[in-house]
């Protein structure tokens, strides 16, 4: 049962982990106070009961008010949410696990329902023709405010402090959200971001601002404590459209990412059928793989036997759950057994309360309450 590459340990200079199971960071909108600060009833619960994860890497979590676009989100810029957090971290480390938090900001996918009437911000003023779900239901997306330089300052300035302090509330590491549609990606792509200054035009400009973050945060944090999440194939969702230079900037991106000593480099598998896209990557890790020296995470859609066989094809060191962490808070101990995977309730993946979040049941029959 152990010789499951998924259950083997995995221990590199930066890591030390169980196991290469890893729990992706997911959305839930649990955070219902008014503070925007994760509960010990909820999310201490919630990352508690999936603890013998090799991994946990948390839900995005907001770097500023700046930074929200989506209601019931936990924050890492106030003391009350560090304080939250420090309560989240303190459950899983007495169980003998790792976490990670996700700093998160989502640029032009939001609305100015959650900034008091002021437009969210971007690297150009290009509407991503999408939707934000708010309070009052969906809302078409609007046109939003491109960055100053003083905003770009500032969102630096933003991480940096986030990062310190989920060092303060108890984290393991922190993962920069790069990836799905939001501000890093934003900068990335040539479709949002038609700047003509530093951060626009050339690939290596519209990088810059992702390395100046990078930059900032490892002034206050070691490098082996930081990874980063990408998600080159993106195309159709979240306002991408990939283009000849998609590819090539993420290509570069990545590969510069070995002058760095980061926990590992965490990618995402096509959420889409790409194939018909001329410049679109279909398999992610095969194609990455030997661009990065480091760890490298894979996620999407893997289950038991395509997460083996990524690691065993040596395309991957780790394997990131998502939707399977949902409903099976004892996936690691599921995968040891063979045992069958419970079915998620889709329906409520973002609603308020415990049903659907920490009343899944494990093979052995616990509940909590």
């Amino acid at each position: 049962m152990t010789k499951q590459p998924l259950l083997q340990s995995y221990k590199t200079q930066q890591l030390n982990l169980k196991n290469r199971v890893v729990m992706a960071p997911m959305t839930r909108s649990r955070a219902t106070n008014s503070e925007k600060k994760p509960t010990d009833e909820l999310q201490g619960v919630y990352y508690e009961q999936r603890a013998s994860a090799g991994l946990i890497i948390t839900e995005g979590s907001q770097v500023s008010k700046r930074a929200v676009g989506y209601i019931n989100t936990p924050g890492i810029h106030s003391e009350a949410q560090v304080e939250g957090w420090k309560k989240v971290t303190e459950r899983v480390h007495q169980q003998g696990g790792k976490i990670f938090i996700q700093l998160w900001h989502v640029g032009r996918m939001s609305h100015p329902y959650f900034h008091d009437g002021e437009l969210p911000l971007a690297p150009s003023a290009i509407n991503p023709e999408a939707q934000s779900y708010t309070p009052e239901g969906f809302k078409d997306t609007v046109t939003p405010q491109a960055m100053t330089q003083e905003d770009i300052d500032q969102t630096v300035s933003d991480f940096q402090q986030a990062a310190k302090n989920a060092m303060d509330a108890g984290f393991d590491g922190v993962e920069i959200h790069s990836s799905n549609g939001y501000l890093f990606h934003q900068f990335f792509n040539g479709t949002s971001n038609t700047r003509t200054d530093r951060y626009g035009g050339s690939i290596e400009n519209r990088a810059r601002f992702f390395f100046e973050v990078l930059d900032a945060i490892k002034e206050v944090i070691p490098e082996e404590k930081i990874g980063a999440r990408f998600n080159p194939s993106l195309h159709g969702i979240f306002g991408m459209t990939m283009d000849e230079e998609t590819i090539p900037t993420f290509e570069y991106t990545i590969t510069k990412l070995n002058d760095y000593n980061l926990a590992y480099v965490h990618l995402s598998e096509p959420f889409t059928d790409v194939s018909d896209i001329p410049f679109a990557v279909t398999n992610i890790a095969k194609h990455f793989r030997p661009l990065y020296n480091g760890t490298l995470m894979i996620n999407s859609n893997f289950d038991q036997d395509s997460g083996n066989k990524v690691i065993e094809d040596s395309d991957a060191d780790l394997v990131a759950f998502g939707k399977l962490y949902v409903s099976n808070p004892d996936l690691v101990e599921r995968f040891a057994e063979n045992a069958p995977v419970a079915d998620w309730n889709k329906d409520t993946f973002y609603t308020p309360g415990k049903e659907g979040y920490i009343d899944y049941p494990t093979l052995a029959g616990d509940e909590t309450s």
